[in-house]
């Protein structure tokens, strides 16, 4: 696959780092990434991916715009409010580059589904907001091989790492986090607050932790980095990165290299 003239024109500066390259143009617009969230990590997310050109995203969320949403979620306007995400999310990728194939999920994931859904993904993107959703992702993303970049926001603090569970000596999410969490119980920005700023800040990491799994073997922007989640300290500001160890008990991993 070549790129038309137009794209060139579109991606030049991508296309004259020397990591990225017209080769590693061409994967990321032949890759597929499924975005589950479209909102305050999704969002931003969604910004930077389609404009690194990634061929062709599937949007993932089952809720509306709601107005206390507005001051971080940058895709969306007042004129949205009470509209599905998903679907306005899909909008935007639509009017920002005609060049995207772009399809909306509203609805929401979990175990039933959620292997249907990210089927044929290049990489999973999960910003949602509840352990519940992020578990069955995890297990879907394993057992179809698919490598996970994972985002999440608390207050003040960041984490973002990539797993990839499914291959025999790598973590997976549900080693970081155990089955404590197979429930709707995490922390809400309505409850705790949260600075839009962070949340971009947090967010477009994520888009650019995706990005270097999808340039592997294409261009030279580094190691995906499976296994080590980056933990980002927004008041201080700070980063530091620790590496998670593959459970050999997981219930969503351990039976990969089995034998």
């Amino acid at each position: 696959m070549t790129l038309e003239s137009e794209r060139v024109g579109r991606f030049a500066r991508h296309i004259v780092l020397p990591e990225v390259g017209g080769a590693g143009q061409v994967a990321l617009g032949q890759a597929h990434v499924v975005l589950v969230g479209c909102g305050g990590i999704g969002s931003p997310a969604l910004q930077y991916l389609a404009a690194a050109g990634i061929g062709r995203l599937t949007l993932v969320d089952d809720d509306v715009v709601d107005v206390s949403n507005l001051q971080r979620q940058t895709i969306f306007t007042p004129s949205d409010i009470g509209k599905p995400k998903a679907e306005l999310a899909a909008e935007w990728v639509r009017r920002f580059d005609l060049g995207l194939e772009v399809h909306a999920f509203a609805g929401r994931l979990g175990g039933e589904n959620a292997a249907q859904v990210l089927s044929g993904a290049s990489l999973v993107l999960d910003g949602c907001d509840n352990f519940a959703t992020r578990l069955a992702v995890s297990d879907a993303c394993v057992k179809l091989a698919i490598p996970l970049t994972s985002v999440a926001i608390g207050r003040f603090q960041g984490q973002v790492g990539n797993f990839a569970g499914h291959l025999p000596d790598q973590p997976c999410y549900r080693c970081f986090v155990g089955d404590a969490f197979d429930a709707e119980d995490c922390d809400t920005c309505a409850a705790d607050g949260v600075l839009g700023a962070m949340a971009g800040m947090v967010a477009t990491f994520g888009a650019m932790h995706a990005i270097r799994v999808l340039l592997e073997g294409h261009a030279t922007l580094g190691e995906p980095q499976y296994g080590k989640l980056h933990l980002i300290d927004g008041l201080a500001p700070a980063m530091r990165a620790l590496s998670i160890a593959k459970d050999p008990s997981c219930k969503g991993c351990s039976a990969v290299g089995a034998s």
